[in-house]
């Protein structure tokens, strides 16, 4: 499966830019679901200003061609991502086509899912609260109800990874991911592993005692050992979190970003990506510059806004290198019909080919020049200021400007010293020497 997720500066249009791509998606025949926190009807133009086709047309949920995955986003099982009432889990999206006659004829729309943080946090802490009740009620803790439960905040996130998780199984050719802005995307996507991370340190799958062996060690102890329960939850979180992870990390996922150029904060935010990207992964595979102003107008303003523009774009061509950077032309206001949308990121713009690989972080085979294996990894925008490196057993706490993450080292470096790192056009390079105690003889 196909998966792009969109994210870029605040008010650029993400959301927009999301609804276009997946309806560009359908129209060239696919399986499309579209995950987003906003209300179809937002994305798509099918509220009561726009008549969507026949809900018991092509690609409704009903006729079968896309509907979700049963046991999916947006199923009862799934308790956390139920379709909105006026239409989510519908193909709502797909715009008409007129026929002979002059009749609309209704072609296949995404499927849009939309994600309730509201419902999945109730879902999640009602089903947690059960579980632990018997810890609860030595505690003397009143349980809550359900009416009474307001979402904490960082639910949005949880919702997002459980849906995440549905909607990798759900059999479609294309995900589109409606993210946050970039900084709350990158943290987004870097969660899975980090919190798997967590949860071996925490409850360690071969700290699980005996069943039987329980009681005894317990009296031993002198505390209660952990409930069986806990370590069956964590598992269950550990197994739901790798698959979001294996997402994530697939060659077939990549980022889209968006932005409006012309200010210095775009700019800014872009670079920011850029790194966080390079960082924590997926690569992005597009830039698009939304709201582009006609070249050559006569008018003060729009000159001088135009201006902005191209300076920005031809500074992010040099940037991104070889990421395509396509222009979106600004409509004047936001498409709100399932056509203008439809229209919005006809050609290049609309393309989901996997064009631009990710950079592979290599290990380099070293030892006959220099002695040393070099691990190189591509950090486009790092600067030496604002990079620290710290190696802890098999782990490297590698921190790049706003962004941190731990690396579990490859096999072979795990066997090495580091002896250095240096930074070099964009690329961070960290020599390590075999430690003569530890490197097979031989070699």
């Amino acid at each position: 499966m196909r998966t792009v997720f969109v994210t870029g500066t605040g008010g650029a249009g993400r959301s927009t830019v999301a609804a276009a791509l997946a309806l560009a998606g359908a129209r060239r025949g696919e399986r499309v679901l579209l995950l987003s926190d906003e209300p179809s009807e937002a994305l798509t133009g099918t509220g009561p200003a726009a008549a969507g086709p026949d809900p018991s047309g092509p690609g409704s949920a009903d006729s079968g061609a896309v509907g979700p995955d049963p046991s999916g986003p947006g199923s009862a099982d799934s308790g956390a991502v139920g379709p909105d009432p006026s239409g989510s889990g519908s193909a709502a999206a797909g715009p008409g086509r007129t026929g002979p006659g002059g009749a609309d004829t209704p072609v296949p729309g995404p499927t849009v899912v939309r994600v309730d943080s509201g419902t999945d946090f109730r879902h999640e802490f009602l089903t947690f609260q059960e579980r632990a009740g018997a810890a609860l009620d030595l505690l003397g803790a009143v349980p809550f109800e359900d009416g009474e439960l307001t979402e904490l905040p960082g639910s949005e996130q949880f919702a997002l990874l459980r849906a995440l998780r549905h909607a990798a199984g759900s059999g479609h050719d294309l995900l589109v991911v409606d993210l946050p802005p970039v900084r709350r995307a990158v943290a987004l996507l870097a969660l899975p592993e980090q919190l798997r991370r967590y949860l071996r340190r925490l409850l360690p799958a071969e700290r699980q005692a005996a069943r039987s062996l329980r009681p005894v060690l317990a009296q031993l102890a002198g505390v209660p050992m952990p409930a069986q329960w806990l370590f069956e939850t964590a598992a269950r979180w550990d197994e739901e979190l790798a698959a979001v992870q294996a997402l994530v990390e697939s060659p077939d996922t990549s980022v889209r970003l968006v932005a409006e150029p012309g200010s210095e904060a775009a700019d800014h935010a872009l670079r920011t990506a850029r790194l966080g990207l390079a960082l924590h992964g997926p690569a992005p595979d597009m830039v698009i510059a939304n709201r582009i102003v006609p070249v050559g107008s006569s008018d003060p303003f729009l000159g001088a806004l135009s201006g902005r523009q191209q300076s920005a774009l031809k500074g992010w061509r040099e940037e991104f290198g070889a990421v395509p950077v396509r222009e979106v032309p600004h409509a004047g206001r936001d498409p709100r019909q399932p056509g203008e949308l439809a229209q919005l990121l006809d050609g290049p713009a609309g393309s989901t080919a996997r064009a631009v690989a990710g950079n592979p972080w290599t290990v380099e085979d070293r030892r006959a020049e220099d002695g040393v294996l070099v691990w190189r990894l591509p950090l486009p925008g790092a600067t030496k200021d604002r990079l620290q490196l710290v190696r802890r057993d098999d782990e490297l706490f590698l921190t790049v400007g706003p962004f941190r993450r731990i690396l579990l080292l490859p096999s072979v470096l795990r066997r090495c010293t580091v002896s250095g790192a240096a930074l070099r056009d964009g690329e961070l390079r960290i020599r390590f020497e075999p430690d003569p105690g530890l490197w097979p003889r031989g070699r």
